[in-house]
């Protein structure tokens, strides 16, 4: 029955092929025993990998002994590592738990890949997915986080999540397989122990079944969880107009606007709290930014832009000779410096200016817009600010700060991808032309 229940679980969540090596986690508890065991017994060719984390004395060596001898019972090859894992929890500021969770998975997967392994399978078991939906139940978690354990992350698979901790402990008496206890599991100062050791007790004076009904919720909420991550992505889709912005008009035409913008930023750093205060300034005036750690988010007009943060040191200001060559960073410009002939056509395109060389010094800056900056756009006489051109354009306050400017001294010579200055353009005494072609623009920040 035991056997079988696995197998059925792993077939139906395609968890393992049968024809492929596979690497099992065997700390020598019950449940990674019984995971071997069961894996062996249905026929997985197998490799056991221990650590020895050398938190708990001998109890510690005492465990990768038997993890050994028990391997080697089922002529499973086994696999042992040691760790500092004190020491690595102190240089990387991590608790020990999270210290131990990080050595162990990063070292199982570098086995997996010296041995072309199919997959690395862990024990987590039924009722430790039912620990896991209460602890961040408790955290106030959203959908993702009361789904329980899932049976596959990446390369990691769980055979083990469609059977209790009972059922484990009833198969290993009926094998005659003897397993170690972790003694810190007795201690309830953990949370997960204390769910476990109290809280679920208790349920189960309400309900005896609690552990099985709660894990049948998780399945539901699993379930319901990839409908929200479709309906979100797909959400995504008719909302933003380009990779970095969004229509505020068409995100209000969905329920619950507010928790579609928090799964959007959310992967970006922000909080609910910074979102919940966004999203109230939806309605308000234009110019309003909002951070995370990593990215920044602009509300101008009806749109929401969104952008990492810009390094200060991004846009200096770079100067460029009169004559053929090349600039990469931080945007791609080509430039020539070329003789007028009679069969010369100007190229009318936003993405390209050509002026006469004559008119210009022998260096051009490019930099960034200062307070004051004007120009002649290329086809009028007078003159314009550069601010009330940047308004013309419709250009939101982040595009006006990172507009490039080629310039010659204080005059601009073209504002970058979008108008030239009259001033230089080539003429019909023009000689020698400098042409300047926007290859592609390759921010620094992005």
């Amino acid at each position: 029955m035991f056997q079988a229940k696995v197998e059925r679980f792993i077939q139906r969540h395609g968890l393992l092929t049968g024809k492929r090596l596979v690497l099992v986690g065997l700390s020598g508890g019950a449940d990674s025993v019984a995971l071997l065991g069961v894996l062996v017994r249905l026929g997985y060719p197998c490799r056991a990998l221990h650590c020895n984390f050398h938190l708990r004395g001998d109890e510690s060596d005492r465990d990768e002994v038997f993890a050994r001898q028990f391997a080697d019972s089922l002529g499973v090859p086994f696999v042992k590592v040691d760790f500092d894992t004190r020491g690595y929890a102190a240089i990387h500021q991590e608790s020990i738990e999270m210290a131990a969770r990080s050595l162990r998975y990063r070292w199982f997967e570098e086995q997996r890949q010296a041995f072309d392994a199919e997959a690395i399978a862990v024990a987590h078991h039924r009722d430790d997915s039912v620990e896991t939906l209460l602890m961040n139940l408790l955290r106030g978690s959203g959908i993702r986080g009361l789904g329980g354990i899932r049976p596959r992350n990446g390369q990691v698979v769980r055979p083990l999540l469609a059977v209790s901790r009972a059922e484990i402990e009833e198969w290993l008496q009926t094998q005659g397989w003897d397993y170690v206890t972790d003694s810190s599991n007795l201690s309830d100062a953990y949370t997960r122990n204390f769910i476990r050791l109290r809280v679920l007790p208790l349920l189960e004076q309400l309900n005896p079944a609690a552990r099985e009904t709660i894990a049948r919720s998780a399945a539901h909420l699993s379930a319901a969880e990839q409908l929200y991550a479709y309906t979100v992505e797909e959400a995504r889709k008719a909302v933003f107009i380009t990779a970095d912005s969004l229509s505020i008009e068409a995100l209000m035409r969905y329920p619950s606007p507010e928790t579609l913008l928090y799964e959007w930023l959310r992967p970006l750093g922000f909080s609910r709290i910074v979102v919940g205060e966004l999203f109230e300034s939806l309605t308000g005036l234009s110019g309003k930014q909002f951070y995370s750690a990593t990215h920044q988010v602009l509300k101008d007009r009806d749109r929401l832009y969104i952008a990492p943060l810009q390094e200060p040191s991004a846009w200096q200001p770079i100067e460029i000779p009169v004559a053929t060559g090349e600039l990469t960073q931080p945007l791609r410009l080509s430039f020539q410096l070329m003789e007028r002939t009679s069969d010369f056509q100007l190229e009318r395109a936003s993405d390209a200016a050509y002026c006469d060389a004559e008119k210009l010094p022998g260096r051009l800056t490019l930099r960034l817009p200062q307070t004051g900056d004007w120009f002649v756009p290329f086809g009028m006489r007078g003159r314009k600010k550069l601010s009330d051109f940047f308004a013309d354009q419709k250009m939101n306050r982040w595009e006006k700060l990172r507009q490039p400017l080629l310039c010659a001294g204080e005059s601009i010579v073209w504002v970058v991808g979008r108008r030239a200055d009259d001033r230089f353009r080539v003429g019909e005494e023009t000689k020698m032309i400098f042409s300047v072609k926007k290859i592609g623009q390759r921010e620094a920040e992005s």
